[in-house]
C-alpha cells in the first residue's frame, strides 16, 4: 500500500518554533523554525517513508467559518515576530526543494487535508498526517489514516485516540461540539467539561443521540445546561467538523516525492542560516561545485601616509558626522610605559590608512613627526570615533598626549560582547567568527624577542591598517545583529553606560592604589617562617623529606607509603591529591591537616603576597595599577587582573593582613562604600513579594525576618545564619542537597526548610521559576539595564541544563547588581569631574567601591557618593550602603 504524507504545514512551524530554543545565525536572525523544518525533511526517509508527500496551508482570508460566526479565531493573538519573520522564508523553502504545496480560498488546511485524505482512501492509499492537531483526530482510521507527532516521534492510531481523550475518533466533532475551544472562540456548551463531555457520549453515543434522549440526562444541572445552549453546540459542531469537499479530483501523482535528497537544492540558504549539524549530514558537494560561504570575504586598500601636509588634507576631507575607526600600534602592552608607533584610521569599506610615527631600526623611511600626529589625532578624536579596546588606544594618548577625556562613538569589543556576553571578543577571533577572515597574524609581523617598532613600515602598513578597516566592519555588522536580535536597546545602553565606563576604567587604572612595603614584607617573612614549620612538620609525619609541592610525590606518600584510604590514579598514573580529595582524608591522617594549611599559606604567599611586594617595589610612589576588564563576565561584572585585586580572600586572617597592606596615599582616606543586601533588594523589586518588600521598606533585619518565618521568633536570633544563607542560596538556585553540605544538617532537614522558605515567600518562588521558563521560551535573560546572556538549551543535557538555569538566575541578579554599580560610578565619576574634587575610585570589588579622598573632605564626600549610590535608580524597595573610613583597605570592613 502506497503512502501520502501530509504535512499540517503552520501546526508543524509552529510546534517547531516553540519546541526548539530560539536559535539565532550569527547575524542574529532567527532559526529555531527553519531549523525544526529542516530536521523534518532530513529525517523523510527515516521516519515517513512516504511516496507522495504534501504541505497544506491555511490560504489568506477568512474561511467559510467565519460567516458561521464571526467570533471564531478572532481573539488569537499576534505570533511572535520571531516566527513571522521565520514562515515567509520555509514556505520558499518548499518550492526550492521541488516539494507541494497546497491551498484554497476560503478553507483552512485542516479542510485541504480532509478533502485529500479522503481522496487518497478512495484511491487505496494510506495516509500519514504529521501534526499534533487534536481538530484532525476526527480523520483517524485504523489501518488507513493515522496521525504522527513529529516531535514526540509517535503514530496515533484509534487506540491511542481513546487511551488520550477517551472516545472513538468518530466521536470527535461530538466531542469539541460539547466542550467548545476557548483558542479559537469555539463556544460548545459552557459548564461541560472533558470528563462529563465523555460520559454523555459513551451513554448516548452522538451529539444527536445526546439531544434524542435529553429527557435521561442526569443531573439536572447538565440536562439544562444542554437545552440552554443546544444552539451553541450544533454552532460548534459546524464549526469544528472538517470540509472534505474542497476538490472535485485531485491528482495525487503530482505529489510524488523527488527522487534526490530535497534538501540538497537548498545547500546555499542552509548555509546563510548557518546549520552546520544538516549541512554535516548533507554528502559533500560534487566536481568543482563549492558551498557558498556566509558572507564574501571583502579586500581593502591599506594606504601609507607618511606626509603630515597629506595626512592633515585626508582628515579634513572625513565628511562632517561620518563614524571613523582607529587604532594605535605601541612597542609594549603596558599603556603606562609604552610608545606610540603608528596609527591607522578607517571611514569607508575600500580603504583604510596607516600613519608611521615611531618606527626604530635602521635606514627606516619617512614618518609623521610627533607633534603633527598629536595635532592630527586631535582632530581625528574630536569627530566620532571608535575603535577594539578603546580603553588601551584612549589611556596611551592620554598620557602621551595629555588630552581631554573623549567619548568614544562606540567600541566593537563592547558591541562584540553584548551581542554574546560568553563568546571571544578579540578582533581576530570575530574577524574570523562573523566574516571568515583571517587577519595577519602579530606573530608573523613581529620577529621574536622585538617589538612593533622594529617592524618595516612597507610591512606594517596592511598588519595595522586591517585593524581599523576590521573594526570598522565589526561596527556596522554588530549593530545590525542587535538590532535582529531585537536587541536594539543596547546599542543606546552601551552609549548610556558601557562606551562612558572607558574612560572612568582608565582613570581608576592610572589612579591605583598605594601598597605598604614593610609590612607586606613582614608579612611576607611571617609566612615564609610558617610555611618552614609546616613543612618539617610534613617531613616529620611522613618520615621522609620529599617536595610538599609536588602533587605526585605527595601522593606516593600519602598512599604509597602512608598507605590512606581511597587513593585514585589518574590518567597520567599519579594519584589524585586535590583538594577535594584531601579534605575527605583529613581525619584519616594527622600529615592532611597540615597539607591543607601549607597550601593555603603557600597559595597567599605565591599569589598575593610576593607578586603585590614586587609590584609595589617596582612602582612609583609604591601604587599597584591593576587592569578592570569591561568584558570578562558573562554577568557583567567586572574583573581585574595583572593583579587581579578583587579576588583576595575576605573571611580569612590572613586574607584581612593582606588587605591590611594597601593604604591611602598621605593625607588621604580610603573610603569603602558596599551596597546592603543588593541581590536581595533585587529579588524583592522584581519579584513584588509584599513580605521582603515590606521588611527593605521598613528596613528591617532582612535574615531576622527569614529566621522567624522559617523558625518561629524564639529560635530566630538563634537561626538568624541559616536564614542568610537560605536567603542568598536559594537566590542562586541551591538545592536541598547543596544546602544541607552548607550547614551540615541532612537533606531531608533542608528540604523541609526549603518548603517552608517558598510557604513563607509564595511569589518569589514563583518569581524565580518564571526566570527558568523564560530563559526556556526565548533563549535568554535580560539585566535591568537590558542586558542580555544566552543559553544553548538545545545542545545541553541534563547536567548542562541544571547549570544553564543556575547562570539564569545568577546572571538576573548579579548582573542588574553591576548594572547598578556601574551607574553609581558613572555618577560619582562626573561629580568628581566636574567639581574638581580631591578624589578618585581606586577599586570595585563587586558591590563595594573604594575610593581614595583628601582626608579633611573625606567624611562629607563619602557620604555624598553614598547617597548618589543609594538614588542612582528607583527601585520598588531602598537601596542602602554601608560606609566605612580608614587609612587602610582592612578598616573598611
Amino acid at each position: 500500500m502506497k503512502t501520502l504524507t501530509i504535512i499540517d504545514t503552520f501546526g508543524f512551524f509552529f510546534r517547531s518554533f516553540y519546541a526548539l530554543p530560539p536559535l539565532k545565525n550569527s547575524e542574529g536572525f532567527p532559526t529555531g523554525l527553519l531549523t525544526g523544518f529542516a530536521n523534518l525533511i532530513h529525517n523523510l526517509e527515516k521516519e515517513y517513508q512516504t511516496d507522495y508527500l504534501l504541505f497544506a496551508l491555511d490560504a489568506p482570508g477568512p474561511s467559510f467559518r467565519q460567516a458561521i460566526d464571526p467570533d471564531y479565531k478572532a481573539q488569537r493573538p499576534e505570533p511572535p515576530q520571531e516566527l513571522k519573520e521565520q514562515l515567509p522564508v520555509a514556505i520558499e523553502w518548499i518550492e526550492k526543494m521541488g516539494l507541494s504545496k497546497l491551498m484554497k480560498e476560503g478553507y483552512e488546511a485542516d479542510d485541504i487535508i480532509a478533502s485529500l485524505v479522503k481522496c487518497a482512501k478512495e484511491q487505496g492509499m494510506k495516509v500519514r498526517i504529521v501534526s499534533h492537531d487534536k481538530d484532525l483526530y476526527q480523520l483517524i482510521d485504523d489501518g488507513r489514516v493515522v496521525l504522527f507527532d513529529p516531535i514526540k516521534k509517535v503514530e496515533i492510531d484509534e487506540k491511542a485516540a481513546f487511551e488520550k481523550y477517551g472516545i472513538h475518533p468518530r466521536q470527535f466533532t461530538d466531542y469539541q461540539a460539547l466542550i467548545g475551544d476557548s483558542s479559537d472562540n469555539v463556544p460548545g456548551v459552557p459548564g461541560i467539561g472533558p470528563k462529563t463531555a465523555v460520559k454523555l457520549l459513551t451513554q448516548f453515543g452522538t451529539l444527536d443521540g445526546i439531544y434524542e434522549h435529553i429527557d435521561e440526562v442526569k443531573p439536572e444541572r447538565i440536562r439544562n445546561l444542554l437545552i440552554r445552549h443546544k444552539e451553541d453546540a450544533y454552532r460548534s459542531k459546524k464549526l469544528v467538523t472538517l470540509r472534505d469537499d474542497v476538490f472535485d479530483r485531485c491528482e495525487l501523482e503530482a505529489f510524488k516525492m523527488p527522487s534526490e535528497d530535497p534538501l540538497l537544492r537548498i545547500r546555499d540558504e542552509l548555509e546563510r542560516y548557518e546549520m552546520r549539524n544538516i549541512l554535516r549530514r548533507l554528502p559533500k558537494p560534487s566536481g568543482d561545485e563549492k558551498p557558498k560561504t556566509r558572507e564574501p570575504d571583502a579586500t581593502f586598500e591599506a594606504v601609507l601616509v607618511d606626509d603630515a601636509e597629506t595626512l592633515e588634507k585626508i582628515i579634513d576631507a572625513i565628511p562632517d558626522g561620518v563614524p571613523v575607526a582607529f587604532d594605535t600600534e605601541t612597542d609594549d602592552l603596558d599603556t603606562k610605559k609604552a610608545a606610540l608607533v603608528g596609527f591607522s584610521f578607517c571611514w569607508e569599506a575600500e580603504k583604510a590608512y596607516y600613519v608611521p610615527v615611531g618606527h626604530a631600526y635602521l635606514g627606516v623611511g619617512n614618518q609623521v613627526p610627533p607633534e603633527a600626529a598629536k595635532r592630527v589625532l586631535e582632530k581625528l578624536l574630536a569627530k566620532p570615533f571608535f575603535g577594539h579596546n578603546l580603553k588601551f588606544d584612549l589611556g596611551l594618548l592620554y598620557r602621551l598626549f595629555g588630552f581631554a577625556e573623549r567619548e568614544p562613538f562606540a567600541d566593537t569589543m563592547l558591541l562584540a560582547w553584548l551581542v554574546d556576553p560568553e563568546g571571544a571578543v578579540g578582533l581576530d577571533r570575530l574577524a574570523l567568527r562573523y566574516f571568515g577572515h583571517e587577519m595577519i597574524a602579530f606573530k608573523s609581523t613581529v620577529k621574536k624577542g622585538e617589538n612593533f617598532s622594529s617592524v618595516p613600515i612597507e610591512e606594517a602598513v596592511k598588519y595595522a591598517a586591517e585593524d581599523a578597516w576590521m573594526s570598522w566592519r565589526l561596527y556596522h555588522k554588530l549593530t545590525r545583529m542587535l538590532k535582529l536580535q531585537g536587541a536594539e536597546h543596547l546599542i543606546e545602553e552601551a552609549k548610556r553606560v558601557e562606551y562612558p565606563f572607558v574612560n572612568l576604567l582608565i582613570c581608576m587604572e592610572r589612579h591605583g592604589i598605594a601598597v605598604d612595603i614593610d609590612r607586606f614584607e613582614a608579612l611576607r617573612e611571617e609566612l615564609s617562617g610558617r610555611l618552614a614549620a609546616l613543612t618539617r612538620q610534613i617531613y616529620d609525619l611522613a618520615g621522609r623529606e620529599f617536595n610538599v609541592n609536588s602533587p605526585k610525590q605527595l601522593g606516593e606518600i600519602l598512599f604509597g607509603v602512608l598507605k590512606l584510604p581511597g587513593g585514585k590514579k589518574t590518567k597520567s598514573g599519579g594519584y589524585s591529591t586535590n583538594e577535594k580529595v584531601l579534605e575527605t582524608l583529613e581525619e584519616a591522617h594527622p600529615i592532611v591537616g597540615k597539607i591543607l594549611q601549607y597550601r593555603q599559606l603557600h597559595k597567599l604567599m605565591t599569589t598575593y603576597v610576593e607578586p603585590l611586594l614586587k609590584r609595589g617595589r617596582e612602582a612609583p610612589n609604591h601604587r599597584i595599577h591593576t587592569s578592570f576588564v569591561q568584558t570578562g563576565t558573562a554577568t557583567g561584572r567586572l574583573s581585574s587582573k595583572n593583579p587581579n585585586l578583587q579576588n583576595i580572600p575576605v573571611k580569612t586572617e590572613e586574607g584581612r593582613r593582606i588587605r591590611e597592606g594597601f593604604v591611602a596615599a598621605e593625607g588621604c582616606l580610603l573610603a569603602g562604600i558596599d551596597y546592603s543586601q543588593i541581590e536581595l533588594r533585587l529579588l524583592a523589586h522584581f519579584s513584588e513579594d509584599p513580605v521582603l518588600t515590606e521588611a527593605f521598606r521598613e528596613g528591617k533585619d532582612i535574615h531576622m525576618e527569614t529566621a522567624v518565618k522559617l523558625f518561629g521568633p524564639e529560635e530566630a536570633p538563634r537561626k538568624r545564619h541559616i536564614a542568610k544563607t537560605v536567603n542568598f542560596g536559594l537566590l542562586y538556585g541551591m538545592g536541598s542537597r547543596k544546602l544541607a553540605q552548607t550547614l551540615g544538617i541532612s537533606t531531608k532537614e533542608a528540604k523541609a526548610i526549603i518548603e517552608n522558605y517558598f510557604a513563607s515567600f509564595p511569589t518569589v518562588k514563583a518569581y524565580l521559576e518564571s526566570i527558568e521558563a523564560k530563559a526556556k521560551e526565548q533563549g535568554y535573560v535580560q539585566t535591568l539595564l537590558g542586558r542580555r546572556r544566552y543559553f544553548d538549551f538545545e545542545h545541553a543535557n541534563a547536567m548542562q541544563m541544571a547549570a544553564y538555569l543556575r547562570e539564569a538566575g545568577n546572571t538576573v541578579f548579579q548582573g542588574s547588581a553591576a548594572d547598578l554599580i556601574k551607574l553609581a560610578m558613572l555618577e560619582i565619576h562626573r561629580v568628581i569631574r566636574r567639581e574638581r574634587l580631591d578624589a578618585a575610585i581606586a577599586l570595585q570589588i563587586h558591590d563595594e567601591l573604594i575610593i581614595e579622598i583628601a582626608e579633611g573632605e573625606a567624611e562629607a564626600l563619602s557620604r555624598r557618593f553614598a547617597d548618589i549610590m543609594e538614588h542612582v535608580v528607583t527601585l520598588k524597595v531602598p537601596l542602602e550602603t554601608s560606609l566605612n573610613l580608614g587609612r587602610r583597605w582592612s578598616e573598611l570592613k
